[in-house]
């Protein structure tokens, strides 16, 4: 038998990828007697048969599994958004921190269009790189890319490597163009990769894995609900890695760094070592698992 990683399952078959090659795979007995549920990102053992078929035979246990999207294993989140042509909604991006955060996935943050944003700063019409910089002061691992040039593409590629990754980030911000970069002679039309609701036009129904930069990627929607995952108004914190650092500073230990005096949170924020808008997002996100707390 040999290992593999489950990309897809569609019409009764299993696809998995193993050795460098995609099996079609049936499923034992055993498992359609069981019933047993099999999601992207499973890691199966396979029994070879004739040419590319193959029978799915064990299956090992899940390190971790999402049902949105429905897949199992994740290593990390690639949080995708533009750096200009449209301008980050960093409400959303903080939302999608939270989301990973809160399913222990490490987030990947990566800015596009860094050509797009380097003609607009060298004629005075664009800001500086304040925004990818308040990100990585804070800790969190951040690329800026440009898919036409090439620019940090080789980077982001090294980090997919051997990993199952989902890919988010909102309509625009070139999420195909980067996977296209990626992956050469793969392509994907532009608009296939979507963070749009089940309701939008793009809506990805069946989740698959594909090969890419020697790892695994998600073509899924990603996160798609814009919703705070539901939890304690004392947990949303844990969250944010700048407040979760400072957690036992607070005079407090029930702060939730809102109203309450002697907060260490608002007096960093107050000294500039807090981003003034990750601290207002924050607030947003309180209030709705506030909200959230009272109707359970």
């Amino acid at each position: 038998m040999i290992e593999g990683v489950l990309l897809k399952g569609y019409g009764g078959f299993y696809y998995v990828y193993a050795e460098d090659r995609v099996w079609e795979c049936s499923l034992r007995g055993r498992f359609r007697v069981k019933d047993q549920d099999f999601l992207p990102g499973d890691q199966v053992k396979i029994l070879p048969k004739e040419g590319d078929k193959a029978t799915i035979e064990a299956v090992e246990p899940r390190r971790n599994a999402l049902s949105r999207p429905t897949i199992a294993n994740v290593d990390q989140a690639i949080l995708v958004f533009a750096m200009t042509s449209p301008k980050p909604d960093l409400n959303l991006l903080d939302r999608l921190l939270v989301q990973v955060t809160d399913a222990d996935i490490e987030p990947i943050l990566v800015f596009t269009k860094l050509d797009k944003f380097q003609e607009a700063a060298s004629s005075g019409s664009s800001e500086s790189h304040a925004i990818t910089d308040v990100y990585r002061k804070i800790g969190y691992t951040v690329f800026e890319v440009s898919s036409e040039t090439g620019q940090g593409i080789d980077e982001v590629g090294t980090r997919l490597k051997d990993k199952i990754s989902v890919l988010a980030g909102p309509s625009g911000a070139g999420k195909s163009s980067l996977f296209n970069a990626l992956s050469p002679g793969k392509k994907l039309k532009t608009g296939e990769l979507s963070l749009k609701s089940k309701r939008g036009r793009h809506t990805t129904r069946h989740v698959e894995l594909m090969v890419c930069a020697g790892g695994l990627v998600a073509d899924t929607p990603g996160f798609s609900s814009l919703f705070i995952p539901t939890m304690k108004r004392t947990e949303l914190a844990e969250c944010f890695p700048e407040f979760a650092q400072r957690r036992h500073q607070c005079r407090f230990s029930s702060c939730i760094h809102d109203k309450e005096p002697n907060c260490t949170i608002k007096e960093a924020l107050e000294k500039g070592e807090i981003s003034p808008l990750r601290y207002e997002h924050y607030i947003i996100f309180l209030q709705e698992v506030i909200a959230a707390e009272r109707k359970y």
